[in-house]
């Protein structure tokens, strides 16, 4: 191409499989560079108890967002022997089961719809991700995580049983069973072990805020107003006091690193920022209020309250690219701090989308939050893929 940069191309092979259909359960997926065929990104998970349905949606959404970290213009090729999988994200076959839709909504959000193919394989040549998947579940009777840099001989000291047969689906015009129970367990279950907690602290206030800006990723940075400090101050005081904090990560944001910057000295711990976290780039949007906004570009405007792909005026970032954005980062961070409690100092959209993913909320549920200025809300994360909303919009700190 000339004058621009060729587009890459993935390859995402996928497995899962379930020794008992529902029973102990894993996914492993491998991204490999389509043109040589060189493997770029392996991993693998064990989910605990699920079905092979489930489990080979979770090596499809792993898939998907290792090739997303790795680029995220690229053009994907998706290749899976589960025919259900290929079917039903090629738009071919319906999903019936309402315990499916929330991973197939997940799956299709990491890259725009144009960018993904589906292609189904026989069994016997989806064997590199039907090895990783069976790693991962003998790692988990083992009670390990599956580890990337473990060697083969001792992988192979301990053989895994193979991933069971995936289960028969038929089209949707015919007859659509869907899994065989539901792709998370719902309720209460087993003693998973200590959760994964991220603590959701809006920043405090700035100037912008009593306003009712639009204060995203492209406009001006402002910093804590006076009364944001405070704010700040406070939230500090009241996570010593709960002591459960172990670690504070932060988007790059001024208003944000202001925050995190209050509360990590006060708790003795420093911060890490992470460009995910970050807010809505709201386009030419930017400073401006609600009313302005429906004024200058009422158009634009209605469209991006009704759909989640529209954008802002002048190029901003859709609610579905911010959606990828954030749970890419999730689950970048849940590999980093597994069991632990850690504080994420971030803004109202990245917020509000940890806590509609955890629910399986649909997009709308965006503006049905409130979210207050130095407000926490809390997500735990299991280890059988369940998140748990503990807590949202508390500001009793402030009080």
């Amino acid at each position: 191409m000339s004058g621009a940069q060729a587009r890459r191309t993935f390859v995402v092979e996928a497995d899962g499989g379930s020794r008992g259909n529902p029973g102990p359960a894993g996914y492993g997926a491998v991204v490999k560079d389509a043109a040589s065929g060189e493997t770029l990104r392996e991993t693998a998970e064990f989910i605990g108890r699920a079905t092979n349905n489930v489990a080979e949606y979770r090596g499809l959404l792993a898939g998907l967002r290792a090739a997303y970290e790795l680029d995220a213009n690229a053009a994907v090729l998706v290749r899976m022997d589960s025919k259900l999988v290929v079917e039903q994200m090629s738009g071919r076959w319906k999903i019936k089961h309402p315990d499916m839709r929330p991973l197939a909504m997940e799956a299709a959000a990491v890259f725009p719809p144009d960018a993904v193919s589906y292609e189904w394989i026989p069994r016997e040549k989806n064997k590199h991700a039907d090895r990783l998947a069976n790693e991962a579940m003998d790692a988990g009777k083992r009670g390990e995580r599956w580890d990337a840099g473990a060697s083969r001989a001792e992988l192979d000291a301990a053989p895994g049983t193979p991933a069971a047969e995936p289960a028969v689906a038929e089209p949707a015009a015919a007859t659509d069973p869907g899994p065989t129970a539901p792709a998370v367990r719902v309720g209460w279950g087993p003693d998973l072990g200590t959760p994964t907690t991220f603590v959701l602290l809006r920043h405090g206030e700035t100037p912008l805020t009593p306003e009712k800006r639009f204060s995203g990723s492209g406009g001006s940075d402002p910093e804590l107003s006076a009364v944001g400090r405070r704010q700040a101050a406070a939230v500090a005081e009241s996570l010593a006091a709960r002591g459960t904090v172990q670690a504070v990560v932060s988007s790059p944001l001024r208003r944000c690193q202001e925050t995190a910057a209050t509360v990590a000295d006060r708790l003795g711990l420093s911060v890490r920022t992470d460009e995910g976290l970050r807010e809505t780039d709201f386009g030419a949007w930017e400073g401006l209020t609600f009313a302005e906004v429906r004024e200058r570009h009422a158009e634009d405007l209605e469209a991006w309250l009704a759909s989640p792909t529209a954008r802002p005026t002048g190029g901003g970032e859709s609610f579905e690219e911010v959606a990828r954005r954030v749970a890419v980062t999730r689950d970048k961070l849940l590999a980093r701090y597994a069991g632990r409690t850690v504080l994420l100092v971030t803004h109202v959209t990245p917020v509000k989308t940890l806590v509609r993913l955890a629910l399986g909320a649909p997009p709308e549920s965006l503006f049905r939050m409130e979210l207050s200025a130095a407000s926490l809300s809390a997500v735990a994360y299991y280890a059988d893929g369940n998140a748990s909303l503990r807590l949202l919009n508390d500001t009793g700190h402030l009080r």
